[in-house]
């Protein structure tokens, strides 16, 4: 799972909802959706209760990584795009 990845949620409440990964660390993923899960907050999931996608966002992953200032309207606008794109 790389950072700026768009991952859905296979476990919990949030099955099914699509998320971007903020960061990772081991076994664990920090998502964010920018509505109820915001950056300020992310979400600690474990790596196998994601299901991954092949769409990487690279802008939103480049601001991420240079810890360039990533608002919730950026997650929201990644997912609507990649939502958009047919999936």
């Amino acid at each position: 799972m790389s950072v700026g990845q768009i991952v859905f949620s296979k476990q919990g409440r949030d099955k099914g909802l699509p998320f971007v990964v903020m960061s990772t660390k081991e076994n664990y993923l920090y998502l964010a959706d920018g509505k109820l899960r915001k950056i300020e907050n992310p979400k600690k999931k474990k790596v196998m209760h994601v299901a991954k996608t092949n769409y990487i966002d690279t802008t939103l992953a480049f601001g991420i990584v240079n810890n360039e200032h990533i608002k919730n309207s950026d997650i929201r606008k990644a997912i609507e795009n990649f939502i958009g794109k047919g999936v």
